[in-house]
C-alpha cells in the first residue's frame, strides 16, 4: 500500500500542469464540424515501416467517446463516471471536447465532461508501437467529485486473447490478429508486415479493478453503473485473466478536492509477438511519468519555418496546417536499400501499392513539404539520386526494397523496357531549392536530372520525331490509371492491362509537355548554378519541343490540345478520335507552350460549366464527354474525379499566362473540395468528386498536402 501511495505521489507532484503551444498559430479551437484532419502517426525517428500502428482520432461523434482507433489494431477511449454519473459519450458531456492543436503525431484536446471537471486530454502517437492518452484533470468545482476512469481497448473486427493481466506493470497483455489483405490493394505477402500481435495496455496509476468482456460497449453501462439498492451490488470488474474477449477495461478511482488537479495517462503498446516484450514495457514505463511538454516544443519547433499566413477564415488556416500534418505523417526514417528519409502514399490507413516506395508523381508534394522542412524534402529527392541507375533511369518506385522498374516488353523494339514515372522530376528539384536554397542540393539534383532526361530523350521518343511516348507498361507510366478516355481500350476496363492501353502508340500530350518543363526545370538550374551555355541548350530543346506541340497536337477546330498517332500523326487511332477533352489538354499553360492566342482558347473552355468548371474542382474528363462520371467510388479513376495535384498544374499555368482571377477561383474550387471533406469526416481522399460530397477513393493520401502550396500562393502578393 506504501509503493501504491507513493507512485500515486510522485504522479500526480510531477505531472499536474497542463502542456502549453507557445506558437499561436498554431493554436485554435475546432470544433467537431471543423474542417481538421484527425490521423496521427509516429514522427519519423521513432517509425518503423513494419509493424507501425497510425490512429484516427474521433472527437467530433456525439453518440462515442473521444476515440482513437486504427484500420486493423482496434481503438481505445475512455468512459467516465463522475459522482455515480456514467458519462459514455461526448454528446453528453457538459461542454464538447474541441481540438486547441494539432501536429502529425499529436492533438491537444478540452472538454468538460461533468460540471466543475475541466479536462486538457492530448493523444500522442509516441512511436509505431506505443500511442498514449494524456489526461490532465482539474476539479474547479467549490466540492470534491468522486471520478472513476475506464480506458478500454476494444479491438472491434476480431477478438482479443488475454494472454494475463501483469500486476507488476499494471497491464493486460493480450494477443490478436492482422491480415495482409486490403480492399484496393493487399500488403505485400512476403515483406515481413507481423499478422500476430501483441497488446499491452496500462495506466499510470495502480488500477482499482479491471476486466474483459464479450458483450457490446454499449452493454458496458449496465456493469458499471450498478443498481444502489441490489443485494449484490459491486463496483468492481470481472478481473478476467484469460480468454478471448471483446474488449479489456482497466479501472481507477480518484478523489478531487476544490482546485485540485491530477494527470491520468492510460497507453497502448503494440508489438509482433515475436518480438521482445521485456523492451516494450520498459518504453512504456519510462512514458508513465515522463513529462510531454518536450514532444510539444519539438512539434512548435518543427512548425516554425512554414509562412505565417493571415487567412480570411479559420477554416483556411485549420486546412493549412492539415495539409502540412498528413505530408509529415507519411514519413519513415532510413531503412534496407535506402540511407534516406522516405515517404508512403498513407499510413493510416496501410494499403499495399502505397506502401514503402516513392514515385514521382506522389513527389508532387514535396513542393509544400519543402515548407515545414527542407533538409528531409530534400532527402526524399535523394532516394531517387541515390538508386538512379547507371544509365540514368528513375524507375517508377524507389525505396527501402530498392528501385522497382517493372520491365515490360515492347512490341515495337522486340524487347523488355524499363517503367519509370511521370517525369516531374526536376521541376521538383527546383522548386526546393527555390525554398531551401541548398546549392549543393541543386548540383546533385542537376546532375541527376540531365541523366534522366537523356534517359528519356533515348526510351520515351522510340521513333525520333521529338514527341514523346509513354512506354509499354503506360497504364501506370503515365499516372492516368484507369477510365481514361483516350488511353484506355474499353470504357468498362474488360481487358487485361496490355490490351487496354495504348499510350504507347501515341505521341502523348502529357509527356511531350512534361518534357518541356523538365527541359526549363533543368535550364533554370543551370543558369544557377553559372552553367550558361547549358542553360541556353537546354531552353532552346524546350523551345523546339514546345513548337512541336503546337504544330502537331494543337487542333484549331476545337481550339484544343490532344495526344495524337504516333505514325501519322493524326487524331484518329484506327476507328477511334483521340479529340476528348482531358485536363492534360492544360498543361500547355502549366508549361508555358501555348502562345497567347492558344491560351485565350484555353480558357474559354476552362470556365465552362458543361465541361470543366465545376463546383469541386478542374475534372479530369469534360464533363460533357459520354465517358465522364462525377461519381468516385473506387481508385485511380480518371473519367472525372478532381485530383488536386493536377489541378494545381493547371492552377499554375493559368498564373502564368495572368488570369490571375481565374487562377484564385481554381484556387478557392479546391479548398472547398478539401473543407467538404475535412469538415464531413476529416480526412483528405485520393481524389474528389467534381460534382459530388460522397467518396470511396483511398483516403488519407500523400498528395493532397499540395493544398498547402495552394493557399501559400493563394495568399502570396
Amino acid at each position: 500500500m506504501k509503493n501504491i501511495l507513493i507512485l500515486f505521489l510522485t504522479i500526480t507532484s510531477l505531472h499536474a500542469q497542463s502542456l502549453k503551444v507557445n506558437d499561436k498559430f498554431l493554436t485554435f479551437n475546432a470544433q467537431s464540424n471543423d474542417p481538421l484532419y484527425t490521423t496521427y502517426t509516429a514522427t519519423i525517428n521513432r517509425s518503423t515501416l513494419y509493424g507501425d500502428k497510425g490512429y484516427k482520432m474521433n472527437y467530433y461523434s456525439s453518440n462515442l467517446p473521444i476515440t482513437y482507433g486504427s484500420e486493423q489494431g482496434g481503438k481505445i477511449f475512455c468512459i467516465w463516471k463522475v459522482d455515480q454519473v456514467v458519462i459514455m459519450n461526448t454528446g453528453e458531456y457538459f461542454k464538447e471536447p474541441v481540438v486547441t492543436s494539432s501536429f502529425p503525431d499529436m492533438a491537444i484536446l478540452s472538454y468538460s465532461p461533468f460540471r466543475g471537471i475541466e479536462v486538457q486530454e492530448t493523444f500522442f502517437v509516441y512511436s509505431s508501437s506505443i500511442a498514449l492518452v494524456n489526461m490532465q484533470i482539474k476539479n474547479v468545482d467549490n466540492i470534491a467529485h468522486d471520478i472513476e476512469l475506464y480506458p478500454i481497448h476494444e479491438l472491434g473486427n476480431d477478438s482479443l486473447y488475454i494472454f494475463q493481466f501483469d500486476k507488476k506493470n499494471n497491464s493486460y497483455i493480450t494477443n490478436h490478429t492482422e491480415t495482409k489483405y486490403r480492399l484496393i490493394s493487399s500488403l505485400y505477402k512476403n515483406a515481413p508486415y507481423p499478422t500476430d500481435l501483441r497488446n499491452i495496455f496500462t495506466s499510470n496509476i495502480i488500477n482499482y479493478s479491471y476486466g474483459g468482456y464479450n458483450k457490446s460497449v454499449e452493454k458496458f453501462y449496465t456493469t458499471i453503473k450498478t443498481d444502489y439498492y441490489s443485494e449484490n451490488r459491486n463496483d468492481s470488474l470481472n478481473k478476467k485473466n484469460d480468454g478471448l474477449v471483446n474488449y479489456v477495461s482497466l479501472h481507477s478511482k480518484i478523489k478531487l478536492k476544490p482546485n485540485e488537479e491530477i494527470n491520468f495517462r492510460y497507453i497502448r503498446g503494440y508489438q509482433n509477438q515475436k518480438d521482445d516484450l521485456i523492451k516494450l514495457q520498459n518504453e512504456i514505463e519510462k512514458l508513465k511519468t515522463e513529462s510531454l511538454q518536450k514532444y510539444v516544443d519539438e512539434n512548435v519547433k518543427l512548425f516554425s519555418k512554414i509562412p505565417r499566413i493571415k487567412f480570411k477564415t479559420n477554416d483556411e488556416k485549420l486546412i493549412y496546417l492539415s495539409a502540412f500534418n498528413l505530408v509529415r505523417g507519411c514519413f519513415y526514417p532510413p531503412a534496407e536499400k535506402t540511407s534516406y528519409n522516405f515517404y508512403v502514399f498513407s499510413r493510416e490507413p496501410i494499403w499495399g501499392w502505397g506502401h514503402g516506395h516513392q514515385v514521382l508523381h506522389e513527389s508532387l508534394s514535396m513542393l509544400a513539404y519543402v515548407y515545414l522542412d527542407p533538409l528531409s524534402a530534400q532527402n526524399s529527392q535523394r532516394v531517387y539520386m541515390e538508386q538512379q541507375r547507371e544509365d540514368g533511369l528513375i524507375a517508377y518506385r524507389h525505396g527501402p526494397r530498392g528501385l522497382q522498374d517493372y520491365p515490360h516488353f515492347s512490341k515495337e523494339l522486340n524487347r523488355e523496357m524499363s517503367t519509370t514515372s511521370a517525369p516531374f522530376y526536376s521541376w521538383i528539384n527546383w522548386e526546393i531549392y527555390k525554398v531551401s536554397k541548398d546549392r549543393k542540393f541543386l548540383m546533385d539534383a542537376y546532375y541527376s536530372g540531365v541523366k534522366y532526361l537523356q534517359w528519356l530523350i533515348n526510351n520515351r521518343d522510340v521513333d525520333k520525331d521529338g514527341m514523346y511516348e509513354w512506354g509499354p507498361y503506360g497504364i501506370i507510366e503515365n499516372v492516368r490509371d484507369w477510365y481514361n478516355a483516350v488511353f484506355q481500350v474499353s470504357k468498362d476496363r474488360h481487358l487485361d492491362v496490355d490490351k487496354e492501353d495504348i499510350s504507347d502508340e501515341l505521341e502523348c500530350l502529357d509527356l511531350t509537355t512534361m518534357m518541356v518543363n523538365e527541359m526549363k526545370s533543368l535550364s533554370l538550374m543551370a543558369n544557377e548554378l553559372n552553367q550558361t551555355v547549358a542553360s541556353k541548350a537546354w531552353k532552346n530543346i524546350a523551345t523546339l519541343t514546345a513548337k512541336l506541340i503546337n504544330e502537331n497536337m494543337w487542333d484549331d477546330s476545337s481550339k484544343f490540345y490532344y495526344s495524337i498517332n504516333k505514325k501519322d500523326h493524326s487524331f484518329k487511332f484506327l476507328t477511334r478520335d483521340l479529340r476528348r477533352m482531358e485536363i492534360i489538354g492544360f498543361l500547355p499553360l502549366w508549361a508555358n507552350v501555348a502562345p497567347k492566342e492558344k491560351a485565350n482558347e484555353l480558357i474559354k473552355h476552362l470556365i465552362n460549366p458543361n465541361k470543366f468548371w465545376r463546383k469541386y474542382g478542374i475534372p479530369t474528363l469534360a464533363a460533357d464527354d459520354i465517358w465522364y462520371s462525377p461519381y468516385v467510388d473506387y481508385c485511380c479513376k480518371w473519367n472525372g474525379p478532381v485530383w488536386l495535384l493536377w489541378n494545381y498544374m493547371v492552377y499554375d499555368g493559368v498564373k502564368k499566362y495572368g488570369f490571375n482571377k481565374i487562377a484564385n477561383q481554381i484556387a478557392d474550387k479546391m479548398i472547398l473540395a478539401v473543407k467538404t471533406q475535412l469538415k464531413k469526416n476529416h480526412n483528405f481522399w485520393e481524389s474528389y468528386s467534381a460534382d459530388n460530397e460522397n467518396l470511396n477513393s483511398p483516403s488519407n493520401y500523400i498528395w493532397d498536402s499540395i493544398i498547402a502550396k495552394v493557399l501559400i500562393e493563394r495568399y502570396s502578393k
